[in-house]
């Protein structure tokens, strides 16, 4: 499907180029190995303050507007994006605007300068966007559920961290927290879409490959999923009037690369993963519970995650459990038809064909990989892989996640009492 190219800099971050001749655009992405689960209970939220700092000015470029000015009076499309073990910036723009994009996010990563005051306002902005979160059930809900699913380890927290522990990252511990973390050997560079081979390398090659080498930091503690915590299903209440319950299951997944997460990924499309899936149709088309209804994963490099969420009828909550629950001891008894399983391979391959199309999402691809996996895997290799997955695979997999020992479950609406939430658990 793409042609593509890996090499090492001369100070050893690693970059991929992806060339992709039917479009007038290029995407530079610069990925690096560290999120919220690598901080210290001190620094809860600084990967995602970092991000945000990048955008406020460098030595070259001393403000927010000379970096938008720039971008903008190209028509690029540029941002950011913190995960739980990832930090990504990229710039896409047309083509011949290469050197432009390289020489930007070079200058952002490495010598934004970090003014006492643009710490200080941004802070806030942060405390409010924590704030925004906290007053949004659907996007609070599922937090609630990963620290109950996750608790114990630094995966549980959440990403912007909380305003407590933003008002106490001081300028040297963030910016020390960056010089950790930001070095060649935890560093992927992409380009993706439409350029020269030999430019793209020289551009990289005096921008990324000045960087001085570094000590890498030590590795994160790994997660446990066989820790005296999962011997019971687990609920969390958070008490809200509200006209609509937010509910999350979760459960521990596969993580990247386990040769089961086609299976799982297969399961939760089956699941909850389109509008002709099992939770969809149960749930919303023939009983009218709910408006969305939704199964994901999410995988890490240790474990991973399989979740559903909806948003459901506060007088009807426990009819709608009972249903998710029958649906998921149905899938983890019996194998699905073949009917859905084909349908199930062919979104996922229509999605990843589709989603290809762009040079952005061409460069995530494999940048994600080498930067979190170090290895890179084709499309035609993955979607391989899950067309050869089984309607047993899925079943053995359904049977070894969807445990009742293994179920975390969040819920947001005017309750109090977790003893008739964890019945339907008990009953998984």
């Amino acid at each position: 499907m793409f042609e593509y190219k890996k090499l090492k800099l001369k100070n050893g971050i690693r970059a991929i180029l992806i060339p992709h001749e039917e479009t007038a655009a290029a995407t530079v992405l610069a990925l690096y190995e560290v999120g919220s689960r690598y901080e210290t209970a001190e620094l809860a939220g600084a990967s995602h303050y970092i991000e945000h700092m990048m955008f406020k000015g460098t030595t070259r470029r001393p403000d927010t507007l000379s970096i938008s000015k720039d971008l903008d009076s190209v028509g690029a499309d540029y941002n950011a994006f913190t995960g739980k073990d990832y930090t990504g910036y990229y710039i896409k723009l047309q083509a011949d605007r290469l050197p432009l994009a390289v020489d930007m996010l070079e200058d952002m990563v490495y010598h934004s300068v970090y003014r006492p005051h643009d710490l200080l306002s941004e802070r806030q902005v942060i405390c409010e966007e924590i704030r925004m979160y906290d007053d949004n059930p659907m996007m609070l809900v599922e937090e609630l559920m990963e620290e109950e699913l996750f608790k114990g380890s630094t995966l549980g927290r959440r990403i912007a961290g909380s305003v407590d522990s933003m008002m106490g990252i001081g300028r040297e511990g963030l910016v020390g927290y960056r010089d950790r973390f930001y070095v060649p050997q935890r560093t992927v560079v992409a380009v993706a879409g439409k350029f020269k081979e030999k430019e793209a390398i020289k551009l990289l090659e005096s921008t990324y490959g000045k960087r001085p080498a570094a000590e890498p930091p030590k590795p994160f503690k790994k997660f446990s999923v066989g820790s005296a915590d999962y011997v019971k299903a687990r609920v969390r209440l958070h008490k809200k009037e509200t006209e609509q319950v937010q509910l999350c299951l979760g459960f521990p997944g596969y993580p990247y690369g386990d040769p089961k997460l086609p299976a799982l990924l297969l399961l939760s499309s089956i699941l909850g993963g389109t509008m002709s899936s099992r939770l969809f149709l149960q749930v919303r088309e023939k009983r009218g519970l709910c408006y969305f209804i939704r199964a994901s994963i999410n995988p890490y490099q240790d474990v991973g995650s399989l979740t559903i969420q909806s948003g459901l009828a506060k007088d009807r909550i426990h009819e709608a459990l009972e249903v998710i629950m029958d649906e998921l001891r149905k899938i983890r008894a019996k194998d699905v038809t073949k009917e859905e399983l084909v349908r199930a391979k062919e979104n996922l391959k229509g999605r990843v064909i589709l989603s290809l199309e762009d040079s952005s999402q061409l460069a995530d691809w494999y940048a994600k990989q080498d930067l979190l996996q170090k290895k890179t895997e084709s499309p035609e290799d993955r979607l391989k892989k899950r067309f050869a997955v089984t309607a047993g695979d899925i079943r053995r997999a359904a049977a070894d996640v969807l445990r009742a020992a293994r179920l975390s479950m969040a819920v947001i609406g005017p309750y109090d009492d977790q003893a008739p939430f964890l019945k339907h658990g008990e009953k998984l």
